[in-house]
């Protein structure tokens, strides 16, 4: 299920509650493209508490590089190589890759420098 803006704060004000994980889901598609929002933000964008954004976010940071700071520029963060629908390389993979590549010809490099750029990590998979 997609939101928009308008209809996450909606939702999460009116008749019908977003539940946990349709809630969470919006939350980090909206964090994914925002990079950056307040806890209080996003609690008055959902329509609930402060406490409840703090559980998704944590929940979240499971699985996703998200991340808290506190201070006047406090709030949650996205890792800044992290895109959501992205497709990453695991470390080992990378590795892999990169030991592989002294073996290999001029094209085949060239093939493993695409694949690493593209997917790799470190690259920021861009």
């Amino acid at each position: 299920m997609t939101f928009d803006c308008e209809n996450r704060a909606n939702e999460g004000k009116g008749g019908e509650k977003v539940k946990a994980l349709e809630r969470r889901q919006a939350l980090l598609e909206l964090l994914c493209e925002r990079r950056y929002e307040k806890m209080a933000n996003l609690a008055f964008e959902f329509g609930v508490s402060r406490q409840t954004i703090q559980n998704d976010v944590l929940e979240l940071s499971l699985s996703y590089p998200i991340y808290t700071s506190v201070g006047n520029n406090g709030g949650v963060y996205v890792q800044e190589d992290y895109y959501l629908g992205k497709t990453y390389l695991s470390d080992a993979q990378e590795e892999l890759l990169k030991r592989l590549y002294s073996t290999c010809n001029d094209a085949d490099k060239k093939t493993l420098q695409s694949i690493i750029k593209k997917f790799g990590k470190q690259t920021g998979g861009k």
